[in-house]
């Protein structure tokens, strides 16, 4: 992890930011380069129109233009004379048009309406174009729309000369209301026409990628001029004033600026593909650089990992050995630098614990074998102060024989408990209960009756020696001796399979009906603590559950798992 972030992360990090940075630099300084040049065009554009705007206006320099058009435009012209009305005519037909035709050479020509209906056109060159017969002048959009500006200039988009006899060139105009400046009575109206060639010329001084496109839009955003064709969706993309223009193959960064003098709008069109071109020497060099970059790291890493890990590896399967119980086991130190001297602490660390785990191994068995002894040597003496009374009651009543038998079922008994094996097979239990249980009888007569049973599968499972006696012992003295009617005692041992599982259990129940008691009021006694002490020490899984209830009786059952014990 910590190679990955402080490597991995920072390389992928320049490869992938490198690039956008790059791509973002060149998109600013292609668009700075396209601002500057668009600038120069948009110079080139405004003083070109204001040229035209010069041409509308050569009337108001000419007093006898001035003066033949408010004759054309009253009564009065019907007053004049022939000659009169020829000289008039020779004024708008040769003095206007040799005032215009000093103007620029790339423009077209003007033509003069005044409000008679008469018209008057300087094409470039001659003087011998006619307008269309009957043409509708006044119903014409450039015209309307010079009425409208009421004397000031009114630029108008692409349009035909459909006007002129032979003549459907496609023409940019400038027009204008010319006005009688002491009345401000319309005289008529004049408009320059220019070639979209001459835009086709100017874009031929700048400098573009061969797919960029140059879209001049008029103050309707209809298209003025595109020096490559352009579909109709970049058109109103256009117009919407996006950012970004695309069509069906390829995506255009635009760069846009007004020709405030005529409202329209110029916009350059630069291919994106063209800066991703720009950008694929970026992209190899980052991608190289990358690629040794981490081969480098990856070599480093690799190798300075194999130098520090590998001992750490060993010291762990070391320790694996260690944990299973392989005591003997020990790490090869090699050399004598920080992990030498931790590997030779490892040795030295196995070894103190395995003379470690031999002390504490010993003392917890001599420990367990103490508590073990002890438990029964409270056993015996408890049980010999109980019998022992019962033989003093036999005495005092002069049964002799019984008495006997019962001395010789309690030598037999004590020579049981005298033996040195700390655990007896399930039927000399059953033999020693059956003499305990005959010396109880002796001493109670018929007030209690014993049933023993036991599946003879279970007969030679190991269980602690005089582990069910005390449980005999309490039903006897606590449930059936305080009892005024005559006492039942079974003891039941059979194999059951365990709850929730295949496997078997042994149990063992105890069960009286003779007086109980409440469990929840009487605290458990020195010997059912002891059997359930000697019970938890004897096997890992065993659970011993008391039941009783006043006037009852008490049941105590032993569920031992099968897996848990051993036969003899």
């Amino acid at each position: 992890m910590l190679f990955f972030i402080t490597i991995v992360i920072p390389i992928v990090g320049i490869v992938v930011k490198l690039p956008s940075y790059y791509l973002d630099l060149i998109k600013e300084q292609e668009s700075s380069l396209l601002e500057g040049t668009l600038t120069a065009l948009t110079f080139d554009i405004q003083t070109y129109l204001d040229d035209l705007e010069r041409m509308t206006v050569t009337p108001y320099l000419n007093n006898e233009v001035m003066l033949a058009l408010k004759l054309k435009s009253t009564s009065q012209w019907q007053l004049l004379t022939p000659y009169e009305q020829y000289e008039a005519e020779e004024v708008l037909n040769k003095t206007l048009p040799n005032y215009l035709k000093n103007m620029r050479k790339d423009i077209l020509g003007t033509i003069l309406l005044p409000m008679d209906g008469s018209v008057y056109i300087t094409p470039p060159g001659s003087y011998s174009d006619q307008a269309v017969k009957g043409f509708p002048f006044a119903k014409q959009d450039w015209y309307i729309k010079a009425v409208r500006a009421d004397g000031n200039v009114a630029f108008t988009g692409v349009h035909k000369q459909d006007y002129l006899n032979n003549a459907d060139s496609e023409v940019f105009s400038v027009a204008r209301l010319i006005k009688d400046p002491d009345s401000s009575r319309p005289l008529g109206i004049i408009m320059a026409d220019a070639d979209t060639d001459l835009l086709d010329q100017m874009m031929k001084g700048i400098r573009l990628s061969n797919d960029a496109k140059v879209v001049i839009l008029d103050d309707n955003q209809q298209l003025i001029y595109a020096n490559h064709a352009i579909s109709t969706d970049m058109l109103q993309q256009l117009a919407f004033g996006s950012k970004t223009v695309t069509d069906a193959k390829e995506s255009y960064s635009v760069v846009r600026e007004q020709i405030s003098r005529a409202n329209w709008v110029i916009a350059i069109l630069s291919p994106e593909a063209f800066i991703q071109a720009h950008l694929q020497r970026v992209y190899w060099i980052g991608f190289a650089f990358a690629a040794s970059g981490l081969l480098i790291a990856l070599i480093l890493y690799f190798t300075v990992s194999h130098w520090i890990v590998t001992p750490f590896k060993r010291m762990i399967q070391v320790m694996k050995r260690v944990q299973r119980g392989d005591m003997d086991t020990r790490y090869r130190v090699k050399g004598n630098d920080e992990i030498s001297q931790l590997g030779v602490n490892l040795n030295t660390m196995i070894s103190k614990l395995g003379e470690l785990i031999d002390r504490e191994y010993k003392a917890v068995l001599g420990k367990r074998n103490a508590e073990y002894r002890a438990l029964q040597s409270q056993i015996q003496p408890h049980f010999l102060y109980n019998t022992l009374n019962g033989f003093i009651g036999l005495n005092r009543t002069g049964q002799s024989m019984q008495l006997e038998r019962a001395i010789l079922s309690l030598s037999g008994m004590l020579r049981y408990t005298l033996e040195h094996n700390d655990w007896a097979q399930l039927q000399e239990e059953i033999d020693f209960i059956n003499k305990y249980c005959g010396l109880q009888q002796v001493r109670f007569a018929d007030k209690i009756q014993v049933h023993l049973s036991c599946d003879p599968d279970a007969l030679t499972i190991m269980i602690p020696k005089l582990l069910l006696q005390p449980i005999i012992e309490n039903a006897i003295i606590h449930g059936i001796e305080p009892c005024d009617h005559s006492c039942e005692l079974h003891m039941e041992i059979r194999l059951q399979p365990m709850d929730g599982g295949e496997d078997e259990e042994l149990s063992i129940l105890i069960r009286d009906n003779g007086v109980g008691y409440d469990v929840s009021e009487v605290q458990e006694g020195l010997g059912i603590r002891n059997v359930r002490e000697r019970l938890q020490l004897s096997f890992e899984g065993a659970s011993m559950a008391v039941r009783s209830a006043k006037d009852e009786g008490t049941s105590v059952q032993i569920l031992i798992p099968v897996k848990d014990v051993r036969r003899g």
